[in-house]
């Protein structure tokens, strides 16, 4: 018999595959799934950016690169940073990695081990708490509360802290509410922390581009005063819709650095070559693709909350970032997750439970407004009837 050691058996999952898994699988029977489960852009890879990477192809870029990124992938990155948000980072502490999780992956790995406590968004992405639970530590919630337009509360995060806090995550703006956290709070926030200098940040800023209502992204890269023990994360997953690139960055304080570099090492040695060179043409490209991507998600976001909010017992308030809506359906009497598979099942709408998000998750949905202006109104009246026309149970 096979001894699998038990850290394994702690691993959670992304229920967001499983539900693509599970979509494609119907749409493979022949039926009709409007997929609005999976959080990725459905607009295609800008052309530059393709053709940058076919490029690189083409001129013999087929070798190993160095585990913490091609040094001009790297500088693109630090002038990226500073054009977003007018700070300074050396190319030295940029580290690419294959994809935003990876950086979760190393952060958590580094100060999770058991007796130690690492807090995180609920609800938030699932990885967190999975990973945290793998190395052992004992996971924090943070809760995440609608109440406060799902951003989260400095004076309730650091409350949290004890003697046995290691990392801190904070993501914002927000997977799966779609909020966005104020300057004030998150200036709070370091203030409080300066109590607390034996915490390190993780700061998950993946969706940093795409806000709306004139709401502003806070990077935590701003505060000098917590940079010493600051990682910061981002990618091109979701700025420029390259999902399946797996091409992601990250900025690490000096002594953190090398220990990342050596779990890229053993990990998966680098990242693939003509990706990198895909990134350089993305952030030093033109930036309208952006623009345009994230308009097009607002005017599909104006659509999922007028008409989530026209749903029988389903209310919803307007996200101010990322392309997610998290209404609440707790007046529906549905519990969220038989809600979520029902509707895939019988309704052809894939949506994800609000628990496969963390306790705090029960009474919402998630939704992803990543799909078309016309399938987004397709679910929303297969929703409406299904609402009208099935009960609980």
């Amino acid at each position: 018999m096979l001894h699998v050691v038990p850290a394994f058996s702690r691993i959670g999952e992304e229920n967001a595959f499983a539900v693509l898994a599970r979509a494609q699988a119907l749409s493979a029977q022949g039926r009709d799934v409007i997929n609005l489960g999976i959080g990725q852009p459905d607009m295609s890879t800008p052309t530059h950016v393709v053709e940058a990477g076919i490029k690189a192809l083409r001129d013999g870029h087929h070798g190993y690169t160095p585990a913490t990124g091609i040094p001009s992938l790297r500088e693109a990155v630090a002038r990226d940073i500073h054009r977003r948000h007018a700070v300074e980072v050396s190319p030295e502490s940029v580290m690419i990695v294959p994809g935003g999780k990876v950086t979760m992956f190393m952060a958590i790995l580094m100060f999770g081990e058991p007796g130690a406590e690492i807090l995180y968004p609920d609800p938030g992405f699932p990885i967190y708490r999975s990973m945290i639970e793998f190395t052992g530590a004992t996971p924090v919630p943070v809760p995440i509360r609608e109440a406060n337009g799902f951003a989260f509360s400095a004076a309730e995060t650091l409350a949290l802290i004890t003697p046995k806090t290691r990392l801190l995550i904070v993501n914002s703006p927000a997977n799966p509410t779609g909020g966005v956290t104020p300057k004030a709070e998150i200036d709070a926030l370091v203030a409080g922390l300066a109590d607390h200098p034996d915490v390190a940040v993780l700061s998950d800023e993946i969706y940093g581009t795409m806000t709306y209502d004139g709401e502003a992204h806070h990077s935590l890269l701003k505060y000098e005063e917590i940079r010493d023990r600051l990682i910061y994360l981002d990618g091109a997953s979701k700025t420029y819709a390259m999902t399946g690139w797996r091409l992601g960055w990250s900025v690490w304080p000096k002594p953190l650095y090398n220990a990342a570099r050596k779990l890229a090492v053993n990990a998966h040695s680098c990242v693939n070559a003509s990706t990198q060179w895909a990134g350089i043409a993305a952030l030093d490209g033109p930036q309208d693709c952006v623009a345009e991507m994230v308009a097009e998600f607002d005017r599909r976001r104006a659509i999922v909350v007028e008409g989530l909010n026209a749903l029988p017992g389903v209310s919803c308030i307007a996200p101010k970032g990322a392309f997610y809506a998290f209404p609440n359906i707790a007046q529906t009497r549905w519990k969220a997750k038989p809600l979520a598979a029902t509707l895939l099942e019988e309704a052809g709408v894939a949506v994800i439970g609000g628990p496969d998000f963390g306790i705090h998750g029960e009474g919402y949905i998630r939704l992803s407004y990543a799909n078309s202006a016309e399938n987004i109104r397709r679910a929303l009246e297969r929703m409406g009837q299904f609402l009208t026309e099935r009960k609980p149970g």
